[in-house]
């Protein structure tokens, strides 16, 4: 008898053929099942590792800003960290005011804009708005001042943008008093 017509013997409860010399061989067809079943539910995990499981913020919702330093009236997005170390702050009985250094990836037009709207919502009025290679924009309250410098560092859009605060609070005239202490008429 040739080899390829061996008679198999098919054994319904096991997955196995008996062939007729009495060897155990595992079928074909439920391993290309199994081997269906495995690639199908390693593809779903991997779908389902793609899908974002945290709750989506709506588009009109910006994330959150910081206020800088002491002075709630002036915010940043939260994208922008502060560099202590290229910051100086000043409080005396009259004055209080400092220079304060923000860098992050934040694209430069949009980060204008966020300043400018900011500013103005906190009731900063623009006095005056200047650009080039560096933007510069300048703001005022009655007894506050505050100009920004924004430029891009080494990179260009690929690098950060930086934010300099440069800010100065009278606090003296807030109180209806000059510099000296003594009061305005």
């Amino acid at each position: 008898m040739d080899q390829r017509s061996t008679p198999t013997i098919f054994i319904s409860d096991t997955n196995r053929h008996k062939d007729f010399y009495g060897g155990f061989q595992m079928s074909r067809r439920p391993q290309g099942k199994y081997f269906f079943m495995v690639v199908l539910g390693m593809a779903m995990m991997l779908l389902n590792g793609c899908a974002s499981t945290s709750p989506q913020q709506p588009m009109d919702v910006p994330p959150m800003a910081n206020s800088i330093a002491s002075h709630d009236d002036i915010v940043l997005p939260a994208d922008l960290e502060w560099d202590s170390s290229k910051s100086i702050a000043i409080k005396t009985e009259s004055f209080s005011g400092g220079i304060y250094h923000y860098s992050g990836r934040v694209e430069l037009n949009s980060l204008k804009e966020f300043i400018k709207t900011s500013m103005t919502n906190n009731k900063w009025k623009l006095v005056g708005e200047a650009a080039y290679e560096t933007t510069m924009l300048a703001f005022i309250k009655p007894n506050k001042t505050c100009m920004v410098t924004l430029s891009e560092s080494i990179g260009g859009v690929l690098g950060k943008s930086n934010v300099k605060l440069y800010v100065t609070v009278d606090l003296a005239a807030a109180k209806g008093l000059n510099p000296f202490g003594e009061p305005v008429n």
